[in-house]
């Protein structure tokens, strides 16, 4: 059995058990989450896609980790007008594990 959910403007597909990294969910280390955009989920075969989200469906997840990424220099420079900048960043995440996902009505 998996889901397709939707948080962070992307969209992951889990299943019970596994663990999947996504942008930063404001809840402590060993929080339970819900995630009620489901947008898919398959069963033995058995799909059930919503419209777009699948009504009175939710993935719950337990909150592992906070995380940052890895930093990203982002550099532009405009050639022979000494136009240099230099910014760097680091995204945010949380690392969830998918503990239940149930169907909706």
């Amino acid at each position: 059995m998996f889901a397709i959910v939707k948080t962070g403007g992307k969209q992951y597909r889990v299943a019970v058990g596994s663990q999947v990294t996504v942008e930063r969910i404001a809840a402590d280390v060993g929080a339970e989450v819900s995630l009620d955009e489901v947008l898919a989920i398959d069963e033995d075969g058995q799909s059930q896609l919503g419209k777009p989200t699948i009504a009175g469906a939710e993935v719950r997840a337990k909150v592992v980790a906070q995380p940052r990424g890895a930093k990203v220099i982002v550099f532009k420079k405009k050639r022979r007008k000494n136009y240099r900048r230099k910014r760097g960043h680091r995204q945010e995440l949380t690392v969830l594990k998918i503990t239940e996902i149930r169907c909706g009505a």
